[in-house]
């Protein structure tokens, strides 16, 4: 998140160098006793709330966690992405960062109050979780000066951060589940803990046997493998804190959760303190409890006759947008994200089940995937890429596949058709606030129709066929939902009148549309519970059920023959099916487990957080801090620890120091470490260094450089003397997952004894200066489920020069990656080239290119598919090979991942295997027929992925690999490696 945010506001740099001068970055902020509350000034209109609804959920985490604060909470708002959502950490600092959108409503996944309040509700729960203390951690943050986070650098850490926040080290599952559970009592019982998806995925995981993941399987397979990913730990977590609530009590839940004087540290460990059984076992009587509670729902459900439906493909297909039917070609159009494939816009054909790929989506979501519409009349798709972020709008002929971009960055979804001018309508959200715009053919710009109030959202849009009304979903500051009726014209002139209106309560009504005759809209809601399909007559406002599902169903499609094309949810995931509707005069409602741990423990009842409305705001800020956040002002020590570092081939002792500002945007790393190594000169032991970086900007100065990774194996970044460096990226394409960034750097070096980029290779001389200049551009992707990138390109242009004594020799160089998926899952084949050029005398070291090993140390934190570099060469000595020119090319084909379910324990378990082959071709000096080689290198790797700690990503990676000079073989190379984090 830290580093979305720092390329975010390198990307903005135009826009906040037009900043007062005392504010350059357009941040402010405000403090009360207990928060700092960062923001952009143009959100400024939503401190005053965002302070009310912290302060209430603060209190409330106090109260009934007993937490004592360790500091004050650091909370950013921020405005980069066009729906809502958080990410919190409490290490080294209390920190939370909100996404101030509209939250999303799709399949009522996430069901909430005020997107604020709930937002914050959840988030401190993880505040309080990573800051709760006994007086055992509290001894070791003081003698770690505060909480210490993980770092690569330093792997040390992983301890430290287990000593410091104890309960951090415990699965997503665990972390999100308590958030959620207490999120939803703390809303006064809405939320996801009773919400109809999370009933409804169970329920269909009991109708269709599904597999239940245990504990280590949903976190080793379930998050990797299923079409919901992560969303898993959310969905498996809540339930399981949902049915320890019912099955013991609400109180053991908290007690299981918080950090207390004499509860075990380990949070498996502290649940068998609690609950009184290992936690193995409670999970299985939760998977029994929950064959038992589901088979009951889905008898009551079919006490009446439950709608047949006809599926129109032959498997679920994962998420799936609104849809959109081209009754002449007898195709159904949207877009879909499911394991395997990357997200695209695709045409489903009704009569074979087979999907035909338009065009790739960029930053799907995770359930509404993109905002879809279509005009049959000209077989134009439209849909939208940066779902994640701020929204393209784009179009694709259905026929070519021609793809064009119409709107960059608009933040305009919720798509709907105009057929009567051709115009689209959509919702744009901006500083939080949403508006209907218009946009008229040709689609080059859009006009506001009108602007709604805050958390007055409308949502899933759709135009009647004649063109004259327009209905929305809506939701408002009390989680009530309606589905509302306008007519265009008056809305235009700003007289949002309601035509008609129905009210769904707290249950949010999704994808009404208009039946061909505009005489009805169909959509879905959990009105009964259940998701079925609702027929609402606009005249009237009469409403009738026209489904019983037993699972649900979503996003209808009215037919002109009277049927309607539906997502029918399975335990795989959606997908479309027909089916007939009929009004519903009987349905049975089922039982929420929510619903009866609220009967059985009345207690949470009581958790509700008091309305924002009662804080006195005026009263928490009056003679607090406030005004322009400067991060350089800002700074201070984070935490400081042992290390243990590495010189050559030496064992020293060190000692480092973080200091960052509260966000951070600034950062100032120091570090000093003793070699005693009697076989090292006197000037060699002594080991300084100190790194920052703030915007972009980023500089060292080292002097006998040392690192942890020289510790162990071939690869050495230490080196003798001083190095002063300094650089800056300049990002000039921010369009996730593509990216161009222009990089400067500049460095000098003092008394060295090797060349900084080639550790076996004699400098001959004991100065150096360097000056870079490198143009990077990347656009990759992978599917769900994938372990590496599986299409796309990768590029890169650098020149640099060196100047050594009286010589400046300039090189240049450059890179080009090309890959492509193949038809076997997760499976694809790249083309790697590379080449360089360097002018100066062939005698000086730095006017040539030095090539050759796999490159990973024994333990490492580099990246794991060294081989790649260009410099690399498996099957040859590092540096071994030499040339002022080269050619290398290499086309490697990654296959089909193997992914481990239930190999380990909780705390150190397998996720993958990736095996990878390679071939590699090396032309040094392929200009001089006097000097020319040629090189070859042929080899594979396997990558074995694990977890350690919950968190922690690790690598074992093992390599072989023959080296051949011309045709013949010359060597060859064994690695291992373990890659940290």
């Amino acid at each position: 998140m830290r580093k979305f945010l720092v390329l975010a506001l390198v990307a903005l740099a135009p826009m906040t160098a037009a900043a007062a001068d005392d504010n350059p970055l357009g941040l402010s902020y405000v403090e009360t006793p207990d928060l700092r509350l960062i923001y952009f000034d143009a959100l400024e209109y939503l401190v005053p709330h965002a302070v009310r609804t912290f302060t209430n959920a603060h209190a409330w985490q106090m109260r009934t966690f007993g937490w004592q604060p360790s500091e004050s909470t650091i909370v950013l708002l921020k405005d980069l992405a066009d729906y809502g959502n958080a990410a919190t950490t409490a290490t080294p600092h209390n920190r939370a960062i909100f996404d101030i959108a509209p939250l999303s409503h799709a399949f009522e996944t996430f069901p909430a109050t005020e997107r604020m309040s709930t937002l914050m509700n959840h988030e401190l729960v993880h505040v309080t979780m990573g800051d709760i203390a006994n007086d055992e951690d509290r001894r070791w943050r003081r003698f770690f000066l505060g909480k210490v986070s993980p770092q690569s650098d330093f792997p040390e850490t992983l301890l430290y951060t287990y000593l410091t926040v104890p309960r951090f080290t415990a699965p997503r599952w665990f972390h999100e589940g308590a958030a959620v559970f207490m999120e939803t009592w703390m809303d006064g019982g809405i939320g996801r803990a009773q919400g109809g998806y999370d009933e409804m995925v169970f329920r269909a995981m009991v109708r269709d046997g599904a597999h239940f993941y245990d504990p280590l399987g949903l976190v080793s397979r379930g998050v990797m493998v299923d079409f919901q990913i992560g969303a898993n730990a959310y969905l498996y977590g809540t339930r399981f804190m949902t049915w320890l609530a019912y099955a013991y009590s609400p109180q053991q839940v908290v007690e299981w959760v918080k950090r207390g004087e004499g509860s075990a540290r380990y949070y498996a460990d502290n649940f068998e303190q609690v609950f009184g059984l290992p936690l193995d076992k409670a999970w299985q009587d939760w998977i029994a409890f929950e064959h038992r509670f589901q088979a009951k729902n889905l008898a009551e459900i079919r006490k009446y006759p439950v709608t047949p439906y006809r599926q129109l493909a032959g498997e679920a297909l994962g998420s799936i947008s609104r849809m959109a039917y081209d009754a002449a070609s007898g195709t159904l159009y949207g877009a879909f994200r499911y394991p395997g494939t990357v997200e695209y816009v695709g045409a489903l054909d009704t009569k074979t089940g087979k999907v035909r790929h338009l065009a790739d989506i960029k930053n799907a979501m995770l359930y509404r995937v993109a905002s879809f519409a279509y005009d049959p009349a000209s077989g134009t798709a439209f849909y939208t890429n940066d779902n994640l972020a701020l929204r393209d709008l784009m179009a694709v002929d259905v026929r070519t596949g021609e793809e064009r971009m119409l709107l960059e960055d608009a933040r305009i979804g919720d798509l709907a058709f105009n057929p009567v001018d051709r115009s689209l309508y959509g919702v744009r959200n901006a500083a939080g606030i949403a508006s209907i715009v218009r946009i008229p053919f040709p689609y080059d710009d859009w006009q506001v129709v009108h602007t709604f109030p805050y958390e007055s959202v409308p949502y899933d849009l759709d135009i009647s066929p004649d063109g004259k009304l327009l209905s929305a979903s809506m939701s408002d500051e009390t989680a009530n939902q309606y589905v509302r009726v306008w007519q265009i014209d008056k809305l235009a002139a700003d007289e949002p009148s309601v035509v008609s209106e129905f009210k769904f309560g707290q249950s949010i009504p999704e994808s009404f549309v208009f039946s061909p005759d505009g005489r009805y809209l169909y959509g879905s809601s959990y009105y009964t519970g259940v998701s079925n399909v609702f027929r609402f007559e606009v005249a009237t406002g009469k409403t009738d059920a026209v489904s019983n599902a037993d699972i649900g169903f979503f996003r209808p499609i009215p037919l002109a023959d009277g049927r309607l094309v539906v997502l029918a949810y399975t335990g795989d995931g959606f997908v479309p099916a027909t089916i007939e509707p009929k009004p519903i005069d009987d349905a049975s409602a089922i039982t929420f487990l929510g619903a009866e741990v609220a009967e059985r423990h009345p207690i949470v009842k009581s958790w509700q957080v008091p309305p924002a409305s009662g804080v006195d705001y005026a009263a928490l800020v009056k003679d607090q801090p406030k005004g322009p956040y400067l991060p350089m002002h800002q700074l201070a020590v984070a935490n400081a620890f042992p290390v243990l570092q590495g010189y050559k081939d030496s064992v020293g002792l060190g000692y480092h120091i973080n200091i960052t500002d509260p966000i951070p945007l600034a950062n100032i790393g120091i570090t000093v470490a003793y070699t005693p190594d009697r076989d090292l000169g006197g000037n060699e032991r002594a080991h300084v260094e100190v790194t920052g970086d703030y915007l972009g900007w980023r500089g060292s100065i080292a002097w006998n450089k040392s690192d942890f990774y020289d510790l162990f194996g071939p690869t050495k970044e230490s080196r003798k003397g001083l190095a002063i460096k300094g650089g800056y990226d300049d990002l000039l394409i921010y369009d996730e997952p593509r990216k161009m960034t222009l990089k400067y750097d500049v460095a000098y070096y003092d008394k060295i004894d090797t060349l900084p980029n080639a550790q076996n290779i004699d400098s001959g001389f004991t100065r150096l200066t360097t000056a870079e200049i490198g143009l990077y551009y990347t656009d990759v992707r992978h599917s769900l489920g994938a372990v590496d990138d599986e299409k796309g390109i990768d590029w890169s242009g650098i020149v640099k020069a060196s100047h050594v004594q009286t010589a400046t020799p300039v090189q240049a160089r450059g890179t080009l990656d090309f890959g492509f998926p193949l038809p076997l899952p997760h499976s694809s084949l790249w083309l790697r080239s590379a080449a360089g050029v360097s002018s100066g005398d062939r005698d000086n070291p730095v006017a040539n290119f030095y090539f050759g090993g796999f490159g990973n140390n024994y333990v490492d934190h580099g990246s794991e598919k060294r081989y790649r570099d260009y410099e690399s060469m498996p099957g040859f000595g590092i540096d071994q090979l030499s040339g002022q020119s080269y050619v290398r090319e290499m086309v490697e084909w990654n296959a089909t991942p193997v992914i481990f379910e239930s190999i380990g324990t909780p705390g150190f378990y397998l996720t993958s295997l990736r095996p990878a082959v390679f071939a590699a071709g090396l032309w040094t000096d392929p200009g001089n027929t006097t000097l020319r080689k040629t090189y070859g290198s042929v080899g594979g790797q396997l990558d074995l992925k694990f977890h350690v700690l919950h968190w922690y990503d690790m690598t074992l990676s093992i390599g072989y690999a023959a080296g051949f000079t011309n045709t013949r073989r010359t060597g060859d190379e064994f690695m291992i490696s373990l890659k940290i984090l």
